[in-house]
């Protein structure tokens, strides 16, 4: 069943409308001015209290906690103690650019969130009295001002600002799905109802006091019930997981590196705590000291362009990861796949054969019920039917409306008492059935004719020429139940004949058969009526003859369809968690082309252990009638089967599963604690825009692992030549400002990553940072860095010889310094984003980096700067043969990238 609020928890919720009122010292005619400010000062404004915004110090001291962050501030602080001013001041500038990338683009996030609550303002109408002694007035009002006492009038579209006790209402109907998650609006026809904040008025009219504002409301109590005690914290996702496992894995190789590096030096060259400068170094040289920087400004570009149009907000950086990398999305099927609003979908007799005079006569009670009841708006059923049989070419010509009586509190039939004149063929009166069964005497006259010959034809009675003029028929339509029990005969080929107790079990069958097939339905029954000036009443529904059933079903969203199978091509598998009825959902994704299987309840869910709702989770595409923690449960069972689960909700009772979830996602017009606790933000309820988004987080996120992996690969590769040079050569292989400068070069030219365009398969699948992946992929392309490095040893030992002196080693050196630029700038060409190079272009940015990259370590050693940092000009055979050297490196790359994508 779907989840009810808890009526208890609304102020004010009990005992009679009369003892509301004094208990709220409040009146039919409102509160005071003086009154109400005093209120509001003493209840505080009617808003939820909900996440504020950080102010932008704290966000940059929160993303000082990042683990990289951390490990560099570590290394900061060691390289500063160590006097290697350089090296710390160059971290400290890394390290303040990654926390205000970060602060900024999370700060401008909120900012846009919080134009989205303002475009979303709205007002109520209140009456108010200026004075005590004063005439009241009806006026306009923020939400935010109601106090409990306020006298709020309500409309239809009219959003409900507050919990409210109704003192009148006029045919009022409200829609609760973000409450409840049920579509079917609900009438609320008596006074001392209560309507609740967040539902919304589809039809009619209502006068209500307000009993609870703010924080009393029953849609903020139901926070409680349904969100951890600290709403900012939240279980780590997909890209807080990769992050941290890459990085205590470098921490891990970090404080062994170090050690090792003084413990060689010592044991064979003899060196004692001068390397330790160099030892730092190496260790600096493993961390991708850009990395805070690189993900930051990916994910932050990729916000940015999504942004752009107000299109989709991204609260929460990291999300824009989580993102790409969702396997399984969750979704409600009211406002995602189906619109609010229902719409034909057919129309049988009694024997459920198609039938279009069920639906013109369906139609000619909606549309006099519309004319004639003076409903305060029109009923969706009764416009979704005229418009059905507009469609169709139906009509009411020769149809004049008496009286009709609508729906009401306790009351689910609604009908029309029409005259009914002589027509053209085809129209109204010629689809009428004989509304009483067949007498004897037509019975004895038709066996008759049936032994005539074809030519000679029986003359039947002339009707009483003292007949008034038409028919009046009474035309029924409503719940099928409600119907059916007024039913005494039944249509079938256009004469009535008398229902049975079999044929009342088989057309309820019918009735229930359509509705587990998803649709919405009504019976439509007629009966003939004398002409009467008697007033017309309920108690005339009654001795109906039955013609058959319409079915109604939510109309689906236009770009449902479209989106779904996108979604489907990109590897993301569609769930849908509704509180609806199992029939509707499935029929909705049966229409939208997705295979619903077989439904899953609340009550399968319930008596479900963490285990087996894990596994029934993984294969079940529909949740029905489900509530609050069920969906909670769900989206928790799907992580815990593996996948990177994203969750679209917009109702209170969708806020538990959007903390659950990897990801959570809110339209912007979903209730404002729902905008709150969602990660990203929608401009509407359409999965397309969804699907940009997730092309834009793995697009991100791509640009993150080609960095990740090249970094990594070549950060070893140097890493395991400076072991073994300082093991083999009687020097230092390069000094520490050395390995700073050209770990500058190479951090400032992966910064062009962020800006690289992946290629079209990219988008394909799921794309996360999996640091075994990773790990793979560093050590066989660390180990083929390694052997380029040790190759152009073999290169510097015959063309600089490095044993000669001081200008061997400097020679040696610029040698190793270029060589390494060189060889970064290739990997940058050929390993970008995991593709050969033939593949595609490398965009612009990326190419001027890998050119400046290349340029630098060719001419540093040349300028004035190459004395100053121990380097010196290299011979002419030097570069003949690195260019064989990096050749044969680039093929050997290209060669091994083919091998790992087989």
């Amino acid at each position: 069943m779907a989840w009810e609020p808890d009526r208890s928890a609304a102020r004010g919720g009990t005992g009679t409308t009369l003892e509301v009122l004094r208990a709220l010292e409040s009146g039919p005619r409102g509160l005071p001015e003086a009154e109400a400010d005093e209120r509001l000062a003493r209840h505080g404004e009617n808003v939820f209290p909900g996440r504020r915004p950080e102010p932008w110090p704290r966000r940059f001291a929160r993303s000082l906690r990042d683990p990289f962050t951390a490990v560099l501030l570590s290394l900061g602080l060691v390289s500063a103690a160590l006097a290697a001013w350089g090296t710390a001041c160059v971290i400290a500038v890394l390290v303040t650019v990654s926390c205000v990338l970060r602060a900024t683009g999370e700060h401008r996030a909120d900012r846009s969130a919080a134009a989205l609550r303002e475009l979303l303002a709205t007002t109520a109408t209140v009456r108010r009295r200026p004075a005590a002694t004063e005439e009241p007035v009806t006026r306009e009002l923020p939400v935010e001002q109601l106090v409990p006492g306020d006298v709020v009038l309500l409309a239809p579209g009219d959003l409900v600002p507050a919990d409210l006790r109704l003192l009148r209402t006029t045919g009022l109907a409200v829609h609760e799905a973000a409450l409840t998650g049920e579509s079917a609006p609900v009438a609320k026809g008596a006074a001392g109802d209560l309507c609740f904040q967040g539902s919304s008025v589809v039809s009619g009219s209502a006068t209500g006091v307000v009993v609870a504002t703010g924080a009393d409301t029953v849609l903020s109590g139901a926070l409680s019930g349904v969100l951890p005690q600290d709403r900012g914290r939240r279980l780590p996702g997909p890209f807080d997981r990769s992050v941290n496992g890459i990085a205590w894995t470098l921490v891990r190789c970090m404080l062994l590196v170090a050690p090792l590096v003084l413990v060689a030096s010592a044991l064979v060259r003899g060196r004692g705590m001068e390397t330790l400068p160099f030892a730092v170094a190496v260790a600096v040289g493993l961390t991708p000291e850009m990395l805070p920087v690189v993900v930051t400004t990916a994910l932050a570009r990729g916000a940015a362009l999504l942004a752009r149009g107000g299109e989709v907000i991204v609260r929460r950086l990291p999300a824009l990861h989580d993102l790409g990398a969702v396997d399984v999305l969750c979704v409600d099927k009211t406002g995602t796949l189906t619109q609010d609003r229902p719409v034909f979908a057919c129309a049988v007799d009694a024997e459920g054969r198609e039938d279009p005079a069920v639906l013109h006569w369906a139609a000619v009670a909606a549309l006099w019920t519309l004319h004639l009841a003076e409903l305060p708006a029109p009923d969706a059923l009764d416009e979704a039917l005229l418009d059905a049989d507009e469609e169709r070419g139906g009509g009411a010509d020769g149809v004049e409306g008496v009286a009709a009586l609508p729906c009401g509190p306790g009351r689910r039939v609604a009908s029309a008492l029409v005259r009914v004149a002589g027509g053209r063929p085809g129209t109204l009166p010629d689809l009428l059935p004989d509304l009483l069964p067949d007498s004897p005497q037509d019975s004895l006259q038709d066996s008759l004719q049936d032994c005539l010959p074809g030519n000679v034809r029986l003359l039947r009675p002339a009707p009483d020429a003292a007949a008034p003029a038409g028919r009046y028929v009474l035309v029924v339509k409503g719940a099928a139940e409600d119907v059916l029990e007024r039913c005494t005969r039944v249509s079938e080929g256009g004469h009535a004949r008398v229902i049975g107790p079999a044929d009342r079990t088989r057309l309820a069958a019918r009735a229930d058969a359509l509705a587990g097939s998803g649709l919405r339905v009504l019976a439509v029954a007629l009966a003939e009526r004398p002409a009467s000036a008697s007033p017309y009443a309920p108690e005339d529904e009654q001795e109906l003859t039955l013609v058959g059933f319409v079915g109604l079903q939510d109309a689906l969203a236009p770009t449902a369809e479209e989106a779904l199978a996108v979604l489907a091509g990109r590897g993301v598998t569609v769930k849908v968690l509704t509180g609806d009825h199992p029939g509707t959902a499935a029929r909705a994704c049966r229409d939208l082309g997705l295979d619903p299987g077989e439904p899953l309840t609340a009550a399968r869910i319930d008596a479900a252990d963490d285990a087996e709702l894990a596994r029934l989770a993984a294969r079940t595409t529909v949740f029905a009638r489900c509530a609050p923690e069920h969906k909670a449960r769900v989206v928790r069972a799907l992580r815990t089967s593996g996948a990177t689960t994203g969750f679209l909700g917009d109702g209170v009772n969708d806020l538990a599963a959007l903390h659950a979830a990897d990801v959570g996602i809110c339209p912007r017009d979903g209730v404002a604690v729902a905008r709150e606790a969602a990660d990203v933000v929608l401009a509407s309820k359409d999965l397309t825009a969804l699907d940009r988004a997730v092309v834009a987080g793995r697009r991100s996120t791509g640009n993150i692992a080609a960095y990740l992996r090249i970094t990594l690969s070549s950060n070893l590769g140097n890493v395991i030549a400076m072991l073994a040079a300082g093991l083999l050569l009687p020097f230092l292989p390069m000094l520490p400002a050395q390995v700073l400068v050209q770990n500058l070069c190479f951090d400032a030219a992966q910064l062009a990553l962020a800006f690289d365009r992946p290629g079209a398969t990219a988008h394909l699948r799921p794309v996360v940072l999996r640091p075994r992946a990773l790990f793979r992929f560093m050590t066989g392309f660390g180990l083929l860095n390694a052997t380029a490095d040790l190759a152009t040893f073999g290169v510097l030992a015959l063309t600089v010889h490095p044993g000669g002196g001081a200008g061997g080693q400097a020679a040696f050196h610029a040698g190793w310094f270029t060589e390494n630029l060189l060889t970064q700038a290739l990997v940058i060409l050929l390993l970008r984003a995991g593709r050969d190079a033939a593949e595609r272009r490398a965009p612009i940015p990326v190419r001027l980096a890998a050119a400046a990259l290349a340029v630098t370590g060719l001419l540093l050693p040349l300028s004035p700067l190459g004395p100053a940092l121990g380097m010196t000009a290299l011979p002419p055979l030097y570069y003949g043969l690195m260019t064989v050297v990096l050749t044969l490196y680039g093929a050997a790359l290209v060669l091994a990238r083919r091998k790992a994508r087989t």
